[in-house]
C-alpha cells in the first residue's frame, strides 16, 4: 500500500475554554520520518491522536492524500499506531496479538497466517509466535507492537514515544532498527518524543512544539544550528544563552556586545533581520563551540569571557564543564585533551568562541 501524504490546516483542539493545540499547519510528505518534539504537556500526543482519529479537532482540517478525514473513524483511515505502553493482550500469544487487527477486519485465515509470518520476519521475531508478552523482553514486546501495526499495511505509521520504556542501551539499538525498518518500507512516519537525541538521529523533519503551537519546523541540523528563539535553543540540545545588545547594524551583519564587554560581528540570519540599534538580544552558543584556556593563556580568538570551573564530568571522548561566568552557569563540552591535564573545580579560565558558532535570537516584535 502506498504511503500517504498528511496535512494539518489550522488544526486546534480545546477542552472547555483551554486550547491544548491551536493553529497548527503541518505538511508531511510521503515516506518522511517526521517528529513532533516538545516537553510533556505541549500537545504533541493530542496532535497524533487527531491524525489517528481518536480525537476530533475543534478547528481546522486533517487531510490524508488531500482527502479531509475529520469525520472518518480511525479504523477506516488505514493508519497504524504504536503506543507508549505497547498495549499488548497479556493472555494472547505473539501470533494472536499480531493477528488481532486482521481478524477484526475479517481477513481470510490463510492470508492472516501469511501476513503475520511476514510481519514477524520484518521485526526479526520469527520463532516467538507461541510465546506470551510476559515471556518477552521489553525490546521484543516493542517489536510485537510494531508488527501488529505493520501487519494491517498502514498508509501512515504513528509512534507515540515507543522507546521510552526501554533502558538506555536497548533504546539506542531499537532506534536504529526502527529507522532501518521505516526506510526499507518507505512508510510515512510521525513520531512523538521529548528526547532531542532521538529526534536528531531519526528525523527527516522536526516540528518543535511549545504550549500547543509549532515554534519552529525544519531539518534536524537547521533547528540545532539555527534555533528560532530561546525556547528552541534551550530545549533542543544544551545551549548557553548570553544576553547582548545591538551596537551597530549593517546590511548583512550586526555588531553586538555581550554582557561583560565581549564584542562580536555576526552575520544576520533570516530570523533576525528586524533587529535595531539598542535592541536587547540573546546569543545562543552550543557547549561544543566553547574554547577554554587558562585565564592568562593566549587564545586563537582574542575575544574572551572570564569564568571559573564549578564542576566537571569526564565522558571519555569529551569532558563536560560547568562554568560560572557573567552571573550565569555556562556549559562547555571539550574534546578529550589526551594526556594533558584537565581543569579542576575552582580553576580560573577564559572562554571564547567563533562568531560563526553564534546564533542571534532577536526579540519578538509586537504589531
Amino acid at each position: 500500500m502506498q504511503a500517504a501524504e498528511v496535512k494539518l490546516e489550522k488544526v486546534g483542539k480545546r477542552y472547555g475554554e483551554q486550547w491544548v493545540v491551536r493553529d497548527i499547519d503541518l505538511h508531511i510528505q510521503r515516506g518522511e520520518f517526521f517528529t513532533l518534539l516538545g516537553p510533556s504537556g505541549c500537545g504533541k500526543t493530542t496532535l497524533l491522536r487527531m491524525i489517528a482519529g481518536f480525537v476530533e479537532p475543534d478547528a481546522g482540517l486533517v487531510r490524508l492524500d488531500g482527502q479531509v478525514v475529520n469525520q472518518v473513524p480511525p479504523w477506516r483511515r488505514e493508519i497504524g499506531m504504536v503506543f507508549q505502553s505497547y498495549a499488548l493482550w497479556p493472555h494472547l500469544t505473539v501470533f494472536e496479538n499480531v493477528a488481532f487487527g486482521l481478524r477484526e477486519r475479517k481477513v481470510p485465515r490463510a492470508e492472516i497466517n501469511q501476513r503475520v509470518t511476514s510481519a514477524l520476519e520484518q521485526v526479526e521475531l520469527q520463532g516467538t509466535e507461541a510465546r506470551r508478552p510476559s515471556q518477552l523482553s521489553g525490546g521484543q514486546q516493542q517489536r510485537v507492537a510494531l508488527a501488529r501495526t505493520l501487519v494491517i499495511q498502514p498508509r501512515v505509521l504513528l509512534l507515540d514515544e515507543p522507546l521510552s520504556n526501554l533502558d538506555a542501551k536497548l533504546r539506542i539499538e531499537m532506534r536504529l532498527e526502527l529507522l532501518k525498518l521505516q526506510r526499507d518500507l518507505g512508510l510515512t512516519t510521525i513520531y512523538v518524543t521529548h528526547d532531542q537525541e532521538e529526534a536528531l538521529a531519526m528525523s527527516t523533519q522536526i516540528a518543535v512544539i511549545d504550549r500547543g503551537r509549532v515554534v519552529q519546523q525544519g531539518k534536524p541540523r537547521e533547528i540545532y544550528e539555527q534555533p528560532a528563539d530561546d525556547f528552541v535553543a534551550a530545549f533542543f540540545g544544551q545551549s548557553n544563552l548570553l544576553p547582548a545588545k545591538i551596537d551597530r547594524v549593517h546590511d548583512e551583519s550586526v555588531v553586538v556586545t555581550v554582557d561583560g564587554g565581549m564584542e562580536l560581528t555576526l552575520v544576520l540570519s533570516a530570523t533576525a533581520k528586524t533587529v535595531a540599534i539598542g535592541d536587547a538580544v540573546m546569543l545562543s552558543v552550543r557547549p561544543e563551540a566553547m574554547e577554554l584556556a587558562n585565564a592568562g593563556e593566549p587564545l586563537s580568538n582574542a575575544r574572551r569571557i572570564q569564568g571559573r570551573i564549578v564542576a566537571s564530568a569526564y565522558q571519555g571522548a569529551f569532558v563536560e564543564y560547568e562554568i560560572a561566568a557573567l552571573g550565569k552557569s555556562l556549559k562547555a563540552r571539550i574534546a578529550n585533551p589526551k594526556g594533558k591535564p584537565l581543569y579542576d573545580c575552582g580553576d580560573a579560565i577564559a572562554i571564547t568562541f567563533a562568531a560563526a558558532d553564534v546564533t542571534l535570537i532577536a526579540p519578538e516584535r509586537k504589531n
